[in-house]
Order: C-alpha cells, then structure tokens, then sequence
C-alpha cells in the first residue's frame, strides 16, 4: 500500500517517534521533515505517532494532511485535554516499534539527534535520556527551576540523570510497556526504569530555542513535579519495604497506647471506684491496641504479598534446563 508521495504505510516499523501536541500548528511541517531527514539515511523502518492533546488551533488538521501525504505517519486524538503524560501514554500504546522514541512538537528538541540515541540503545542501553546541556530558555522561569528539579530527583531517587524534563528519549519498547504512568510523572521514566532494572544512559542533545508560539509551561509546574516525586519515591520504597510503611501508621498509635497505659497506671485508685471512667479507658486503650495488631498484620500480609511477587517473577525468568 502507498500514499500520494509513495511512502509505504509501515506495517512492521523498527523505529517509534512518539510526539505529545498541544497547539503547534507552525511547528508540525518542519517537525515531520526533519524526523524524515533523521530517520531515512538509516535504512530502517520507522513510523511517527502524534497525539494531539486537544488542541484548540489547527495543530489536528495540519496533522491529518501530514498523515495523507506520508503513510508512515499515525495520529492519535485525545477527547479532552489530558497533559502530556497522558499523550505520551497514548502514544507508548500504540507504539509498534522495537525502540520508541519521545521529542516534543515544537521544534526545540533536535530529531538529528535521534540517531545518536538509537546508536546507544543499539549499544546496550535499555533507555537513554537526552541531557540539554547547553539550554535555550530563559534562566528565572525554566532553567532554574528544572535546575532544581533535577537535582532533588537525583538525590531522591539515587538515578543520576542531569536532564528528567528532556522530552528527547529512546526506550526499548518493552520497558515503556510494563511503566504505567501518569499526572507529571513522564519525566520520571529514567528513575521508573532504572528501578525496574533497566539500564539507563544519558547523551548530550542539541536545544534549540522556541520559533513559534508559546512556552505551555510555568512555575506552577514545579510543584506538580515535586508530589509526584513524592508519589514515586513512596511507591518505589512501599514495593520493597512495605512492613516500615505500615510500622510507620503504627508508630503514633503505639506512643498513644503506651499514654493510655501510663495514664491508667497514674489514676488506678479513680479506675478502681469508678466504674464508668474505667470502661471507657479500657475501650479506648483496647481499640488503641487493635489499631496498632491491625496496621501490623497488614504490614506482614503485604510483605508476604510482595515476596510471593518477586518468586512468581524470578521463576517466570528461569531458563529452561534440558
């Protein structure tokens, strides 16, 4: 099958471009020549998914002339606006390629730097981030607090990796396929995946500065960044120590027991002739002590839970012996 231009619709593409849109109308043309211009000298088959994230100008519409003139393109349209997380998740769904890529659509990330990245997939990494060394946005509002962001997601999460927020990413599709994501947490999957046991590397990328629109992003997006850092370092830890996370819940409950005790002991003689007063102590310090069996029991059924994972896991990975 092939399109007016006589470029064949990839049925079986090697390569994924994933590209997140949100009102990048001017954009989309010089995007798709230059992912063509990367791509093709390499000899191997690649598709292109966009998804448009709902966007209000003509970003769609441009999209789907792009999609009659080149089979190797796929479009993908979000019902509401959804963030880019979402559209990435999209696109990582429909993704048919052994090694997805990521950029955004607004021409500041370089697709001649695709390559190099495929090279180091090629070369044994698992996920390879791209690293905007040398940006090209204003210092106050992006720069700095990506600067920031960076470094704290570091020194959380143990992954070092000097660029998250870099869209420009290649990915062995099977990891990006068990990598459930959502809210912010698209800059997370270097840290998500290093923790999955992927293998993750870094290249220095071109950045080129914004020639259309508007930047979509703000300082408001640097608190999002900072829960959901917070959202993946307590799931991350939960998964491996679930029992602290439960001793933790119990920990106010036990100091409040042992006050309840304490206070018992220091009025004995008022529990002793008033009956009323030392019913309620005594309920109230039995359903202390049930709270805290209660969180502890659920401690150790989800320790269980979660050795029983990592057995049925390691069994499934097992090579066969003749």
């Amino acid at each position: 099958m092939a399109v007016p231009n006589g470029s064949p619709v990839q049925r079986d593409p090697h390569i994924t471009v994933v590209v997140p849109v949100f009102n990048e109308e001017e954009s989309l043309p010089t995007l798709q020549a230059e992912i063509t211009g990367a791509l093709s000298p390499l000899g191997k088959a690649f598709e292109v998914v966009y998804v448009d994230d709902r966007s209000s100008d003509r970003s769609l519409a441009v999209l789907r002339e792009l999609q009659r003139a080149d089979g190797r393109i796929r479009v993908i349209g979000l019902r509401a606006r959804s963030g880019q997380t979402a559209a990435m998740a999209a696109g990582f769904d429909h993704a048919r390629g052994e090694i997805v890529v990521t950029l955004d659509g607004d021409l500041q990330n370089d697709p001649a730097d695709i390559p190099r990245l495929l090279d180091a997939v090629e070369g044994g990494a698992d996920v390879v981030a791209g690293w905007r060394r040398d940006r090209q946005d204003g210092f106050i509002l992006r720069r700095l607090p990506s600067l920031v962001a960076n470094r704290l997601i570091a020194l959380v999460s143990g992954v070092a990796v000097h660029d998250t927020g870099c869209t420009l990413k290649a990915f062995r599709r099977d990891v990006v396929e068990r990598l459930p994501i959502y809210a912010e947490q698209h800059r997370f999957l270097p840290v998500l995946s290093a923790r999955s046991g992927a293998r993750v590397t870094e290249v220095v990328v071109n950045h080129r500065p914004r020639r259309f629109g508007k930047s979509k992003y703000g300082l408001g997006r640097a608190l999002r960044v900072l829960v959901d850092l917070l959202v993946v370092q307590m799931l991350s830890s939960f998964s491996q120590r679930p029992l602290s996370y439960f001793a933790l819940l119990t920990a106010p409950f036990a100091v409040l027991l042992l006050g309840l005790l304490a206070s018992a002991v220091a009025n004995s003689e008022r529990i002793t002739h008033d009956k009323s007063w030392g019913n309620v102590a005594l309920l109230t310090t039995l359903l202390v002590l049930m709270l805290c069996v209660y969180f502890l029991m659920l401690g150790l059924l989800a320790e269980l839970a979660v050795k029983a994972s990592g057995m049925h896991r390691a069994r499934s990975h097992r090579p066969l012996t003749r």
